[in-house]
């Protein structure tokens, strides 16, 4: 039997882990033990058990509880309580997904106590060293031993840099296998009532937002450009906007709050910011999937939209995720918002762009996955 630790630090990550986790217990559980750690890196008040239910895996079998704190200090406590964990389990392999700070101190667990590791997500490069996630992608694939990748540039990107082709494998995206997963489950589990209550209002023509990387929200003069862009868009087209705590912090502390109107407040469905919490994954996504676009700066988003064929107009200068670009929906406007500005009025005038769904975005990489990894212990 195969023992295999699975990472995860935040709730992005456990949708990534969740089709993994999935096709291990129900497709090969004769061969593979799969254990589930949660680092706890950040506190998600969200991630109760019924999170779990919906994501349809178990609870994790350890939560190392590791907290906020600067990238040094959460990396050093992630690291020393994921050592116990591996002495104890002692795996044959750790797979860790994306591109958090979790990912990289697990790798460095792995490696250095001779255990496999396995990186879902490789390969994928901004070129932009200022990112800290740029930092842990590089990190991180440069001590792995088996590489997953979403699309075909990220292959490219570490045949350049040096790695064996043959431990490369262009798998598809496990983020798109949960989307899917989602979007089955969705009506059977239905939403909840604020969410159900804001569809209920809207439009036929709205827009989804999320806005929360510091280079958007720490600095006054972008933050201001932006929500001044956005807020004359919400004359023409509702924006619902499910606020990330930190960008809500700055929104207060520049005095822009007034842009907005806030949860509980009376709202004209016709126009307006809509400025809610945190929204559950489900919740965001029953909203979502029916915009006429979303404007983001996360990363996941910029793929989602894209499997489904929604416009999305991504406020960064860069992606990572360059296969939305050329073939998928998305378009990067970055920080200038006359460049938003005319972006949406292209969209609002049915010049937005489609794009397709890319190459294997076909809810099955899990599998291949998980395939590749039984193989090689067969």
């Amino acid at each position: 039997m195969q023992k295999i630790i699975l990472v995860a630090g935040a709730r992005p990550n456990f949708m990534k882990i969740a089709p993994i986790l999935r096709v291990m217990e129900k497709e090969y559980r004769d061969r593979i033990e799969p254990v589930l750690v949660h680092t706890g890196q950040h506190y998600d008040q969200n991630m109760s058990e019924s999170f779990f239910q919906g994501l349809g895996i178990r609870m994790p079998d350890y939560s190392l509880d590791v907290g906020s704190g600067t990238h040094a200090d959460q990396t050093a406590r992630i690291m020393t309580r994921f050592e116990d964990v591996c002495e104890k389990e002692q795996p044959e392999e750790a797979l860790v997904v994306g591109d958090v700070n979790s990912t990289i101190a697990a790798g460095l667990v792995a490696k250095k106590l001779h255990i496999g590791l396995s990186h879902v997500e490789a390969g994928l490069r901004s070129f932009d060293r200022f990112m800290p996630e740029e930092i842990n992608r590089l990190a991180t694939d440069a001590i792995t031993d088996l590489f997953f990748t979403t699309e075909r540039q990220g292959s490219e990107n570490l045949i350049r840099e040096g790695h064996n082709p043959e431990s490369i494998h262009f798998v598809g995206h496990v983020m798109i296998d949960n989307l899917f997963y989602q979007l089955n489950h969705l009506n059977v589990r239905g939403v909840g009532r604020k969410a159900a209550e804001i569809k209920d209002k809207l439009p036929q023509r709205y827009l989804c937002l999320t806005l929360h990387r510091p280079s958007n929200v720490d600095e006054k003069q972008v933050l201001t450009g932006l929500m001044q862009a956005l807020t004359e868009i919400a004359r023409e087209v509702p924006v619902v906007f499910p606020c990330h705590p930190r960008t809500r912090a700055r929104l207060e502390e520049f005095g822009l709050l007034g842009s907005c109107r806030q949860q509980g407040e009376d709202w004209e469905v016709d126009e307006g910011i809509l400025l809610l919490e945190p929204l559950a994954y489900d919740d965001f996504l029953y909203l979502w999937k029916d915009a006429t676009a979303v404007l983001t700066d996360s990363g996941g988003l910029q793929e989602e939209s894209t499997a489904l064929q929604i416009p999305c107009l991504t406020l960064r200068e860069n992606t990572e995720r360059p296969i939305t670009l050329e073939v998928g929906s998305n378009q990067l406007v970055g920080q200038d918002p006359q460049k938003l500005l005319d972006a949406v009025q292209n969209l609002l005038a049915g010049e937005g762009k489609k794009g397709r769904v890319p190459q294997l975005w076909d809810g099955r990489a899990s599998q291949r996955i998980v395939r590749v990894l039984a193989d090689r212990y067969r």
